[in-house]
């Protein structure tokens, strides 16, 4: 179906027949006249010739441009909405979440079309983003809009929708809703209000959304559950990535999601080693945020240690206090095993006290200690326990009756007992009781009124069974029964692993909201709505009480999903949290309802203006093809279109001069060279994404022949048979180096000392520099606070010492920076042989191409040789402004004169 904008221009196309015949008339037909002296020029021939009439054809060929200009001015429209011709604000929403991202670009191309429809109605047009912080609406010119469209990006959460329902404009306007279908919380009341100003549409994508829930571990495995929306069945496959020994991310697994019923679930039983490795799990081909769990700590297998004060004897060990716990531990954690003053040094995450009452003073007060630092003490209570005094033990969750009740007898039950139903609250909370497990013995609780709080599980009669308190930023637990069968069955059945799973996960470095507050964690890594990782810069810390809403699934402009790292912990905050529930979305009356499956519309009103153009183009052609020109023509055109002779010298020149251009120096070695372009790649990239400094594609230059005065930066990897420059080029190289460059000597060679052939062949290239007197690099130099504070310049290696400009001998006379006033303070020679090029590089995907190290410490260096190589590029771009600081006070002081 087609539309027009301005239909009255259509009533142009009844004088095309008219158009018809004043060409036919124009210029008239010549008149036949009979001459006789025309006879004496019969032979010549007439160079310029004229049609006697307008070919049908050529006329034609006007007719139809003129058709088309007509056309094109009356707007047309390709598959027009069904809008009313009103003036009417029109409100342009978009969720904006991790649910849209995967067909993001049909969206933005959907609200692109609605603007400019609103546009050629002339209406006013807002858009907002859902995702984002509520904001005032305001309606503008649709060009005025259009602009901002492509730029948005989803966010690595869903959307809130009651802070909009404020922030809605007052007065009429229609709302266009573009909406990824889900049901959230608030969006029924969001709609009504809209409802309340207007006509409202809703359009809803066709791309299926996936959301993979927080991983568990089950028996060692990782347990996975997916969701899908819409509903439908079909295999989908999951990977868990992470590190190689070489610290390069790869594919560690792979495994398939059957969907049933828009839910998948998936075990990944990996070895202890690689599943310490995953860092997260991906649904492949999904392309958001929400189909990516990050690990942090909570994958990685526990340290549990265990301490008993009973001796095993030997073919007694189904009586001992360890055993079921070496049974139900040892497939999912490391053990460990010893006294009290032996394990609390090795930094467990769990201690496991097995029917030991009391402790000498230095060790109760050491393993007081490591629980408020976050640890989880685990005991067991048995005959010494029972037997003790305990008192009002800080190690303890409640205070114990002395003695133990038992099944018969008069201090006795009439019947061993089972249990009763895990209380919401409980970490055991869904485990399935088994019928047949029975306690027969157990320390009692004394009666307090916090005890009904600290219960994690109960026999059927109210016992308290397994009892919790928090101390510091830990937590200590008691099993009111032996850890073998002693005193009950339960250390025999499956529910024993599951709990004792449960309170161990609990216990690590994971994102379990209590054991985060308290700790300011310092963001390292954040997720874009389409689920990649980026570096996150220098964000501030994040308050351990905001991290453990976001845990739950809030205030994630506050804490928004990546990894969070506090000490020696590391938390995911994932975009979907545990429990999410993917429903389908649910509108009132009246409201309207379509999807982006829909055509768009298309407004040709340029396409048929271009053919008018083309087909008066043509006629131009054919009216000298008639008149005998059209050769003559050619030739002129061909000579205007044939190219000037432009230098590469000069396309080079202005390439290197549209902006910051970083270069290295061609040394012939394709391995050297290709590693230096993709360092200066990856640098570039980071000074893009942390700095204002946004450099061009990095050049490699050939010293000989190349002109160096465009480059701030030259990065010069040292080879072994690297030749010694000419004495043009050691001139243009001088030049280079008075007039404000810096040059970055890199031997590569810290692995081999001082002596390996690079550290000669630079001293080969130095022989003819005016290099000024160097020094390793003192600790108050500009380049270590430049851009970050650093002490350390490593590369791929981390021992070779950093050469600068040396300070001359009377600078510590000179208030300030220590440095002659040369090239503003910047040193013009850096010499080092860390390889800084391998540990900058990427691959065409923005990844590490080389590995630094192993695992995170790799890493690590990797991050601290990006900050020096951004110090580095600073400190070239603004000189010494951070040392001008240090005068501020002697500034003051004059003026104050």
């Amino acid at each position: 179906m087609i539309g027009f904008a301005s239909p009255l221009i259509l009533l142009a196309l009844v004088a095309v027949p008219v158009l018809w015949f004043l060409l036919r008339a124009i210029p008239p037909a010549p008149i036949k006249r009979r001459f006789p002296g025309v006879a004496l020029m019969l032979g010549l021939v007439d160079e310029d010739r004229q049609a006697a009439r307008t070919p049908w054809w050529l006329l034609a060929l006007r007719m139809l441009a003129v058709t088309a200009a007509i056309l094109g001015f009356a707007g047309p429209i390709l598959n027009p909405q069904e809008t009313a011709l009103t003036r009417t604000p029109l409100l342009v929403l978009l969720d904006g979440g991790w649910a849209e991202a995967p067909d993001w670009p049909q969206r933005l191309a959907k609200a692109q079309s609605l603007v400019e429809g609103a546009g050629r109605l002339g209406r006013p047009v807002a858009v907002a983003v859902l995702a984002d912080a509520p904001q005032a609406i305001t309606f503008q010119a649709a060009d005025q809009v259009q602009g901002r469209i492509s730029g948005l990006t989803p966010r690595p959460w869903l959307p809130q929708f009651m802070p909009w329902v404020a922030a809605l404009p007052e007065g009429e306007f229609d709302t266009a809703w573009v909406s990824d279908g889900l049901s959230h919380e608030g969006r029924p009341v969001l709609a009504v209000a809209l409802q309340g100003r207007g006509a409202l549409t809703v359009l809803t994508g066709t791309a299926p959304v996936v959301a993979l829930l927080p991983a568990t571990t089950e028996s060692g495995k990782l347990k996975v559950a997916a969701l899908r929306h819409p509903v439908g069945e079909g295999p989908q496959t999951l990977i868990a990535r992470g590190p190689d020994p070489s610290g390069q991310d790869r594919d560690l697994a792979r495994e398939t999601l059957n969907f049933a019923g828009g839910k998948a679930e998936a075990l990944l039983d990996l070895p202890p080693e690689l599943r310490n490795r995953v860092t997260r799990l991906v649904i492949e081909g999904a392309g958001s945020a929400g189909a990516v769990a990050l690990a942090g700590d909570s994958f990685k297998r526990r340290k549990i240690a265990l301490v008993s004060d009973a001796a095993e004897g030997e073919g007694l060990q189904l009586l001992a206090p360890l055993h079921y716990l070496r049974q139900a531990l040892a497939p999912s954690a490391d053990l460990i095993e010893g006294a009290v003053a032996d394990v609390v040094p090795a930094k467990p995450d769990v201690i496991v006290l097995a029917d030991v009452a009391t402790l000498p003073g230095a060790e109760a007060e050491a393993l007081k200690a490591w629980v408020e630092k976050g640890g989880l003490l685990l005991r067991f209570a048995g005959p010494r326990m029972a037997a003790a005094d305990m008192g009002d033990d800080p190690l303890m969750p409640v205070r114990l009756r002395a003695g133990g009740l038992t099944s018969g007898g008069a201090m006795s039950w009439g019947a061993p007992k089972g249990l009763a139903d895990f209380p919401d609250s409980s970490p055991f909370r869904g485990l399935a009781l088994p019928t047949e497990m029975t306690v027969k013995t157990q320390v009692l609780a004394e009666p307090d009124p916090d005890l009904p709080d600290r219960t994690l599980a109960a026999l059927d009669d109210g016992t308290p069974l397994v009892t919790r308190k928090t101390l510091g930023l830990g937590q200590v637990v008691l099993f009111h029964v032996t850890a073998n069968a002693e005193w009950s069955d339960l250390a025999l059945t499956g529910l024993f692993v599951q709990m004792l799973e449960r309170l161990a996960v609990s216990a690590s470095g994971g994102a379990a909201p209590g054991s985060l507050i308290g700790l300011t964690w310092t963001p390292k890594r954040l997720m874009d709505g389409f689920g990649t990782l980026r570096d996150a810069g220098g964000l501030a810390g994040v308050p351990g009480a905001t991290l453990a809403r976001a845990v739950r699934g809030g205030t994630f402009a506050e804490a928004p999903p990546g990894l969070y790292e506090s000490e020696t912990r590391v938390v995911a905050i994932n975009a979907v949290p545990e429990g999410f529930i993917m429903a389908e979305a649910g509108w009132p009356e009246g409201v309207t309802r379509g999807d982006l499956s829909l055509p768009q519309e298309r407004a040709l009103k340029g396409p048929l203006l271009a053919l008018a153009l083309a087909l008066m183009a043509v006629d131009i052609l054919a009216t000298l093809q008639v008149s005998g020109r059209l050769a003559r023509a050619a030739v002129l055109l061909l000579a205007l279109a044939l190219p000037h002779d432009a230098r590469a010298d000069d396309e080079r020149a202005i390439a290197a001069t549209q902006g910051v251009v970083l270069a290295h120096v061609l040394t012939g070695d394709a391995t050297v060279d290709d590693t230096a372009q993709a360092g200066l790649q990856g640098l570039s990239d980071e000074l893009m994404y942390r700095t204002a400094v946004e450099p061009l594609a990095p050049m490699g230059v050939d010293i000989e022949t190349d002109e160096l005065a465009f480059f701030p930066f030259l990065y010069w990897p040292v080879t072994a048979d690297a030749p010694v420059p000419s004495a043009e080029a050691f001139a243009k190289l001088n030049r280079y180096l008075r007039t404000g460059g810096m040059i970055l000597f890199d031997t590569r060679d810290a692995e081999y000392g001082p002596n390996s052939p690079e550290a000669e062949a630079l001293r080969r290239i130095a022989s003819g520099l005016d290099i000024p007197p160097l020094e390793p690099i003192p600790e108050d130099h500009v380049l270590t606070r430049t851009f970050y504070l650093l002490q350390t310049f490593p590369g791929r290696f981390s021992e070779a010492t950093l050469w600068v400009e040396a300070a001359p001998p009377d600078a510590a006379l000179a208030e300030g920076m220590p440095f002659r006033n040369l090239n503003d303070g910047v040193t013009p020679v850096v010499i080092g042989a860390n390889d800084y090029a391998s540990a900058w590089a990427v691959d065409g995907d923005g990844l590490p191409l080389l590995p630094v190290g192993r695992g995170m410490a790799g890493e690590e260096q990797r991050e601290y040789a990006y900050r020096f190589g951004i110090n580095l590029i600073m400190h070239v771009l603004t000189g010494n402004y951070k040392s001008d600081q240090v005068h501020v006070p002697a500034l003051l002081e004059r003026l104050g004169e």
